[in-house]
């Protein structure tokens, strides 16, 4: 019996020195995303961190309404960017300790 509890909580550690490891990866991985034909870069982590917004002058100048519209787009879309490399990798961990889950 606690071979079996003893063979549970050493996976358990694994899983969360793996997803410890896989936070770091992601606070590394920094993507890019463009938004209203280039006038708009958001750069954000893998764990959803935005670390840059750039917004070109021709915007800075523009209507208030389009330049937040515009910011909210790209941000969205750099937002789903994120959550999908997040959302793999940490599939990809627990795939790989717990089989068959996923």
């Amino acid at each position: 019996m606690f071979g079996k509890l003893g063979d549970m909580m050493g996976k358990l550690n694994e899983m969360k020195a793996k997803a410890e490891e896989i936070k770091i990866k992601l606070d590394n991985t920094v993507l890019e995303v463009d938004g209203a034909g280039g006038d708009i870069k958001i750069k954000i982590t893998g764990n959803r961190l935005i670390k840059e917004i750039y917004i070109a002058p021709a915007l800075q100048h523009s209507d208030n309404s389009e330049l937040t519209e515009q910011l909210l787009v790209t941000l969205n879309k750099a937002l789903e960017k994120a959550n999908s490399i997040n959302e793999n990798e940490m599939k990809a961990v627990a795939g790989s300790m717990l089989p068959g889950l996923f």
